[in-house]
């Protein structure tokens, strides 16, 4: 029995050896973004098969408001009403950030359990792993936002900014926490445990939230304080969302903190890229 081959399998293009191949070890900037995308698609499929990691940005925003609210509103402003201007901005900015801390807790553990040894094999930009766990995140904090303005509103905070100045303050917001997020996405890359990247953050970050303008006016505190006050980024942030929430503008704040958080992307992103590739 003689078997005939096709027209088709005779003219089939040969298969070029690989010492003759054009080989690149560089990938392009659209490559780049699409295999972001691709791994921020995976972090959304982790959340959505393990929602009880969002309890954080769900629970602390109704928790924290009501607290400092009626614990703090008389004593500080008078009242409730004259108080839920301050306080509002300064627990969505509290809120927000605080969230980023799980970015580099849950790297460390993708990390511990090999899923990052996976993907540095593949023929991918080395950044879309980290880039793309770290856009994944936005969605938790804009969870984290829509719940703290919502409880806002609930209790009677009405902005004089309008809609379109809650919006760009709650974008803004969103893209410094995003920013502030490789600071803790670097912890998460060269710490030994999660728990220690979770340990490390929060003594990072409670002192700046608690020692800035975000839940009391700053004019009482002792000259010392309120120098150290008026350095903490922090400070910045929540005057920034404030002033878009309560008039609208977006002012000398809110133009720093942008420039803040693209100077910390531009120095944390390759640090933690370079210290992924070396640990992962």
């Amino acid at each position: 029995m003689t078997t005939t081959l096709s027209p088709k399998a005779t003219t089939a293009s040969p298969i070029t050896p690989g010492v003759q191949r054009t080989l690149k070890n560089r990938v392009s900037i659209p490559e780049t973004i699409s295999h972001t995308f691709t791994m921020a698609y995976r972090g959304l499929l982790k959340i959505k098969r393990t929602p009880e990691q969002l309890f954080d940005v769900t629970l602390q925003p109704i928790i924290f408001t009501v607290m400092f609210v009626y614990i703090f509103g008389g004593a500080i402003s008078g009242d409730i009403p004259s108080y839920l201007p301050i306080i509002i901005p300064g627990i969505l900015v509290q809120t927000v950030i605080t969230g980023s801390i799980v970015t580099g807790v849950q790297l460390r553990e993708d990390m511990d359990k090999g899923v990052f040894d996976r993907f540095r094999s593949l023929p991918i930009a080395r950044i879309a792993p980290l880039s793309g766990a770290l856009l994944a995140d936005t969605l938790r904090y804009a969870i984290a936002t829509t719940i703290t303005l919502g409880m806002g509103f609930l209790m009677g905070f009405r902005p004089e900014g309008g809609f379109g100045g809650v919006l760009v303050a709650a974008l803004l917001v969103i893209a410094c926490s995003w920013g502030l997020s490789w600071i803790f996405a670097f912890f998460g890359v060269i710490a030994r445990t999660a728990s220690s990247v979770q340990g490390i953050s929060m003594l990072v970050l409670f002192p700046l939230t608690f020692l800035s303008g975000a839940f009391a006016p700053t004019d009482t505190m002792p000259d010392w304080l309120q120098t150290v006050v008026a350095y903490n980024p922090v400070t910045h942030l929540v005057n920034a969302a404030r002033e878009l929430m309560n008039t609208g503008v977006f002012g000398a704040d809110a133009w720093l903190t942008l420039l803040g958080a693209a100077v910390i992307v531009a120095i944390f992103a390759p640090l933690t890229v370079k210290a992924y590739m070396r640990k992962a």
